[in-house]
């Protein structure tokens, strides 16, 4: 009996030694990290191995081998390794918000790494420019080669990690947030058809959705769930934070996004933000995590914390009355995985105090190990495996980088154009000045959130592509240009032919954990543009580089500049997009996702929640759908070198009857005005979508790309009714002249219905109003 038991202890060790080494040769070697070797007996006969196997059923039989310090090891994003069942370790950060991401001063912490054959990947444009093209295939093609990029790297050996924290898909709530660039703007319904586009591209599903199976080609993260959009101001940070919202502005604002991003883009993870929403904490909320995303929503992913949003918990909000307490509220509120250390300090010590169970640890872990296993990281040698034949070549194709140029291009916005200054001639412009420290600066172009580019073309080299004699002055040192070399500038605007200036914001006026205190041009930038317009030979063009909007007035009604060009931070094709633009070789067709605001608005609190407006107080609300004050620019402001007519063709129907025998028995003897969503039924629903035809011509001499919004407009407010809303949005391709149509399928229990006060989904009775353009087209329900 002795001799037998020391034989199996010799094999175990040699097993575990063996395992260990096998570990330690796929992380020196250019074979990416895996477990389940079907060439090592020791692991391919364990039932979490078998892929015949249900994942549920393999992930449960991998938990049930774990010790409590093993299972406690995975909980955090830096997971290790587990030798002795062969299993590597696994960084669950890794960022790719336009683009596969390496964030430098985190780089221990990240999946990704672009230390080995591929040192590059395709940076698209910021998010919010992306999100100016109104053009949900460009945003699903988009995710697509994030979603393959990330896949070749994985392949190469570069990653221990294929989970992406991306999208952000918070509302743009207020103008002066760091992180708005990093979003799709302030409008719902944008925000979510964003979420489904990305998130089906980056996990390998079809544009339509329906196609992704267990399978993922990477793991997508819709963050920051949810209400986030405060970094830092005026002495209040998104750490401490207690956001007060009301019910009716979640319902038709700040969920909606993740509701989509969940149930139709089928995300597999979601982050919870750091801040509290109405005194709890998003990651300690099991009404939020578990009853709405899971129970409500059929969430099926795993829940990571942002980056020490567990520590917050008890450190600064003092919610939690020990770091034990905090562990256990996140675990029991249906998180999972904490990115930081606070889980692996005291979820021990939380069990042994019994605040937690080893049942709720495994119900984290059976979230956490069925993704990986989703990814095929439990299925042996992943070049035998889907996916698992793409190749470096992928990375930076000409096929990915054109792609990063179309979406520069279709999401720069023409915001002024007097007396149509754009395009210059080719032929006929002499000579060019560039000024502006925007002008040569490669790492602007990227954002936030950037990895390194395939290439990066600046807007001086876009444009010195087009005229041989440009010469170029970045007129500041810096973009907060605390001093402005304006003599010199004068002087080369005086002798150039025609002038472009390239001002606007960077990462050190707004990012994360700064938010802006003004909406003005920083420094000495408005008194350098009017300096050199003023001494220019001819109006000269504006082109702002910036993620959230600037109040720019002053630019617009001075008819010494001529044009302005929003680019928002337009990737690395930027500069070829935008000279592309300003030559004429494209038609500009953006459209601004979000509302410019005039500087007055920095009156109102950025911490105020509230998207209505309440005219005792003075309170202007947010967003188009709500805000009564002045604006710079509308949402959707957006010109071309075409004119655009529209034509709303009558709908299937324009009567809408959401009526049944038993509604109007009810109706006779007790009549109402509207009706919650809820009690109509999915088949009520189902039968009463009819369709919207809307015929667009192009009326120029180009041919162009034009996102055509359809709003939906009540005839009454109050209640919290919006002035109007977006229900739908095309983009169509027209020649000089020719004439196409769009079609809007259109539900009314979903795009013809709104949030009442107590936050339920309801329907008006009576007219609403279609508007495109200019025109309203009625129609009228009955309820």
């Amino acid at each position: 009996m002795n001799g037998s038991h020391q034989q199996l202890t010799m094999r175990i060790k040699i097993q575990s030694l063996c395992l260990v080494t096998l570990l330690f040769i796929l992380a020196d070697s250019s074979q990416p990290p895996f477990s389940c070797d079907s060439s090592n007996p020791s692991t391919k006969s364990y039932p979490f191995c078998q892929t015949s196997l249900p994942i549920s059923q393999r992930v449960q039989d991998l938990v049930s081998r774990l010790t409590l310090d093993e299972k406690i090891s995975q909980l955090v994003d830096t997971a290790p390794a587990i030798p002795r069942f062969g299993i590597p370790a696994y960084e669950w950060w890794s960022e790719a918000l336009h683009g596969v991401a390496f964030l430098p001063e985190v780089s221990q912490r990240q999946g990704i790494h672009f230390n080995g054959t591929i040192k590059s990947a395709t940076s698209f444009p910021q998010v919010i420019l992306t999100a100016a093209s109104f053009d949900a295939y460009l945003w699903y093609s988009i995710g697509q080669v994030t979603g393959i990029e990330a896949r070749a790297i994985y392949n190469a050996g570069q990653a221990i990690g294929m989970t992406f924290w991306a999208p952000n898909i918070n509302i743009f709530r207020d103008p002066r947030w760091g992180r708005g660039q990093e979003t799709p703007g302030e409008d719902p319904l944008v925000t979510g058809k964003y979420a489904v586009s990305f998130v089906r591209g980056v996990q390998g599903d079809s544009f339509q959705g329906g196609v992704l199976g267990e399978q993922l080609q990477a793991s997508a993260c819709c963050k920051h769930f949810t209400a986030y959009d405060l970094d830092k101001w005026n002495g209040t940070n998104r750490f401490i934070f207690n956001a007060q919202v009301t019910l009716q502005d979640l319902a038709d604002t700040y969920q909606p996004p993740f509701r989509s991003c969940i149930q139709e883009g089928k995300a597999s993870g979601i982050m919870c933000a750091y801040n509290q929403v109405n005194g709890v904490p998003n990651c300690a909320d099991y009404n939020l995590l578990s009853k709405t995303a899971r129970g409500q929503w059929n969430f099926n992913g795993y829940i990571t914390s942002d980056c020490d949003a567990v520590s917050i918990i008890f450190d600064d909000q003092g919610y939690a009355k020990s770091p034990e307490d905090a562990v256990a509220d996140v675990l029991k509120a249906g998180m999972d995985v904490n990115c930081g250390d606070y889980l692996k300090k005291y979820t021990k010590s939380a069990v042994e105090k019994k605040k937690l169970t080893e049942s709720d640890i495994d119900r984290a872990l059976q979230n956490l190990f069925s993704i990986r296993m989703r990814l095929g990281l439990f299925n042996g040698n992943p070049a035998k495996l889907p996916y698992g034949k793409i190749g470096s070549d992928q990375v930076c194709s000409q096929k990915h980088q054109a792609l990063a140029l179309e979406a520069a291009r279709d999401g720069i916005v023409l915001l002024k154009n007097s007396d149509q200054l754009l395009p210059l001639s080719k032929s006929k412009t002499t000579s060019l000045a560039v000024i502006g420290p925007n002008a040569h600066n490669s790492t602007i172009l990227l954002g936030n959130y950037a990895g390194p580019p395939c290439k990066a073309v600046t807007p001086l080299q876009g444009l010195k592509s087009y005229i041989k004699n440009t010469r170029y002055h970045p007129g500041c040192s810096t973009v907060a240009c605390s001093s402005a070399a304006i003599y010199e500038a004068v002087k080369l605007a005086k002798e150039a032919d025609q002038v472009v200036l390239v001002m606007g914001l960077d990462q050190t006026q707004e990012t994360e954990e700064h938010d802006r205190v003004d909406l003005i041009l920083p420094g000495n930038q408005q008194k350098l543009i009017t300096s050199v317009a003023r001494a220019a030979k001819k109006p000269v063009v504006l082109v702002l580089l910036c993620g959230g909007p600037v109040d720019i007035s002053f630019a617009k009604y001075d008819k010494n500049i001529g044009s302005i060009l929003w680019a928002g931070y337009p990737g690395e094709a930027g500069g070829i997009a935008l000279a592309e633009i300003i030559f004429g070789d494209h038609n500009p067709g953006g459209r601004l996702p979000m509302t410019w605001y005039p500087q007055e608005f920095t009156k109102v609190p950025m911490t105020d929640m509230r998207m209505r407006p309440q005219p005792s107080s003075g309170y202007p609300g947010r967003t188009y759908r709500f805000y009564k004050g002045k604006k710079v620019f509308e949402f959707g402001h957006g010109l071309s070198y075409s004119n655009y007519t529209y034509e709303l063709v009558s709908p299937t129907q324009n009567n809408i009857h959401l009526t049944s025998f038993v509604d109007k028995m009810v109706r006779n003897s007790n009549p109402i005005s509207y009706r919650a969503i809820s009690e109509l039924g999915t088949e009520l629903c189902e039968k009463s979508k009819f369709s919207v035809i809307v015929r667009v011509k192009n009326q120029g001499m180009m041919s162009g790309k034009h996102p055509v919004l359809l709003f939906l407009k009540q005839p009454k407010l109050g209640e919290g009714r919006p002035m109007k809303k977006l229900i739908g949005f095309q983009s169509v391709k027209l020649n000089a002249g020719e004439s196409g149509e769009i079609e809007y399928k259109l539900s009314p229990c979903e795009h013809l219905s709104r949030a009442n006060e107590e936050g339920l989904m309801v329907i008006d009775e009576g007219s609403q109003f279609l508007l495109v353009g200019g025109r309203e087209y009625p129609i009228n329900i009955t309820i």
